[in-house]
């Protein structure tokens, strides 16, 4: 220890004279998170190999959830696509599943999200633009049409009605011959995230925690194979907040779920194994693989000791992963392609379950198809080419990964240890803490932009004089003629009285505190529209206006 200690020494007094000659680039070189970045890290850093660490596939998974990760099976490469219309988006789904893609992710425009129908007034203007317009049943069957749902796994980013749309997925596959109990995929279904950052909430969040835990009672009993909840740091992240701050408020929204489901009278093993994460993957190549690690080990802890689960599969953290959409520049949009390189390879190496890689045209449009190509082949050129799946957790061991580790988990340690003092996550939100906290974080990051002193290529520095025009997708105008027409030929068609019936159902179980789920997918197989059940839950419960 004495050697090494005296080495270190030696070899700092040499690093000062060089230092005098040709100075750093920076006073203080640190993450996105700000913790500071040292020159060097060495063996005095490093830690218990079998506490910290431990081996792949168990306890605390920092290494990994599976013992042999990609050697025996590679992520799920799941290109989140949607737009227009349930046909289109079905073309581009099979024209991805052509290309090597190996699981479905179903983007859902603005209306569909928030529960409106496409000829509601308020959905005027935005039917198809950011994802794809499901309104019925019969959208739904169109959108999975010749893709069997008992051999692709689907993920649907829907979250206030994440129960209507999983009912029609549910009817879609019955009418296909498949059983619920074999479908396998994700609902994000996570509304606290909502709150706090993306702002397509319904409903004020007690109920809408009340519909959450609906879902798990319900897929506990019908969709075992089935990912309840995607508990999603991604949208905190793409809000402007650190890294630290993602995982922080992401763990937070967690412990609330599970909270939740306890006091619904869940044992903790029934539902916990079924719950996935989702987070964002950003620049800083090093805090972000960290980063992925730390999560693992932080809710592995929190889930065996806290929560006193027994089952393995109850500490494990799945997650997915999506490239950092708010990095992309419209600006030289083929450096997007390098960036969602350096973010996808940061997710393989922190051990992701699946992956999206963003498009280079995301911040322009939504993706051509050349485009989306390319971002799937990323991902393929890093699992076949690039050697970064042959063995298990390359980076760790590297003084420097597992400094960073320990540093993301005390910052989000003591961050988790302020919401419990607030009262929990979802008092936090109530009183617009987490979105203090993302707000200034974004700010800060902005300035530091403005200022240069982080440059982003092509943005404040290295500009073109002449920028690049490249072709970008268009959604045709009438489209939403269209869906509205289409819309309102299903209602027309309709047995009504059986529609009625189901949706009066459905209203008696809001009101006795019965799970709404058995009702509601009784409903959109009677082809109740996603608005027509979304508003029944709205008069029983009542809209949230938001801060």
């Amino acid at each position: 220890m004495t050697d090494n200690h005296s080495s270190n020494e030696k070899w700092k007094s040499e690093v000062d004279k060089i230092k005098q000659r040709f100075p750093e680039r920076k006073e203080r070189f640190h993450t996105s998170s700000d913790l500071t970045i040292e020159g060097l890290y060495t063996p005095d850093q490093s830690h218990s190999y079998e506490k910290d660490l431990g081996y792949p596939g168990q306890f605390p998974y920092t290494r990994g959830i599976q013992p042999t990760m990609y050697r025996s099976r590679y992520w799920t490469m799941r290109q989140y696509a949607g737009f227009g219309s349930a046909g289109e988006t079905n073309e581009r789904f099979r024209y991805l599943l052509k290309q090597g893609q190996t699981g479905l992710s179903v983007a859902f425009d603005l209306p569909t999200q928030i529960g409106y129908d496409s000829d509601d007034p308020m959905a005027e203007g935005e039917v198809g633009k950011v994802g794809v317009a499901i309104d019925t049943l019969e959208d739904m069957e169109v959108l999975f049409d010749r893709i069997p749902l008992n051999e692709v796994s689907t993920s649907m980013t829907i979250n206030a009605p994440a129960s209507i749309l999983l009912a029609m997925y549910i009817a879609v596959g019955e009418k296909q011959g498949v059983k619920p109990e074999q479908l396998t995929g994700t609902i994000q279904n996570d509304i606290l995230k909502e709150y706090i950052a993306r702002g397509t909430y319904i409903y004020p969040p007690k109920p809408s925690m009340r519909l959450i835990t609906d879902i798990f009672a319900y897929c506990q009993e019908n969709l075992p194979k089935f990912n309840t909840i995607s508990i999603s740091g991604y949208h905190i992240r793409e809000a402007g907040s650190t890294a630290v701050q993602e995982v922080a408020f992401t763990i937070a929204n967690g412990i609330a779920y599970v909270d939740a489901a306890i006091e619904a009278g869940l044992e903790v093993d029934q539902f916990a194994p079924r719950l996935a994460f989702f987070f964002n993957a950003h620049n800083q190549f090093f805090e972000e693989a960290a980063k992925f690690r730390a999560a693992r080990r932080i809710w592995a802890k929190i889930m065996k000791d806290h929560y006193k689960a027994k089952d393995p599969k109850s500490w494990k953290m799945r997650f997915h992963t999506q490239t950092g959409g708010s990095t992309l520049t419209a600006q030289q949009p083929d450096n997007n392609i390098v960036r969602v390189t350096l973010q996808a390879l940061a997710a393989v190496l922190g051990g992701t379950q699946s992956l999206h890689t963003n498009s280079r045209d995301e911040a322009l449009a939504l993706p051509t198809e050349d485009s989306a190509r390319i971002a799937l082949r990323t991902q393929q050129i890093i699992a076949q080419e690039s050697g970064a799946a042959d063995t298990v957790d390359p980076l760790g061991g590297s003084y420097y990964v597992e400094a960073l580790t320990d540093g993301i988990e005390n910052e989000v340690n003591e961050y988790l240890e302020r919401i419990k003092k607030m009262g929990g996550a979802v008092q936090a939100v109530e009183d617009g803490y987490m979105q203090r906290e993302i707000h200034q974080a974004a700010y800060d990051a902005q300035k530091r932009i403005e200022s240069n002193e982080d440059i982003v290529v092509g943005l404040n520095e290295y500009k073109l004089d002449e920028e690049i025009h490249p072709d970008l997708l268009r959604v045709d105008e009438q489209l939403e003629a269209n869906q509205v027409e289409r819309t309102q030929k299903v209602r027309r068609s309709r047995d009504q009285d059986k529609t009625d019936e189901c949706l009066k159902r459905l209203r008696q179980a809001a009101v006795e505190n019965n799970n709404v789920m058995p009702h509601i997918v009784d409903a959109v197989k009677a082809y109740a529209t996603v608005g027509e059940i979304a508003n029944v839950l709205r008069e029983e419960f009542g809209e949230y206006a938001g801060m």
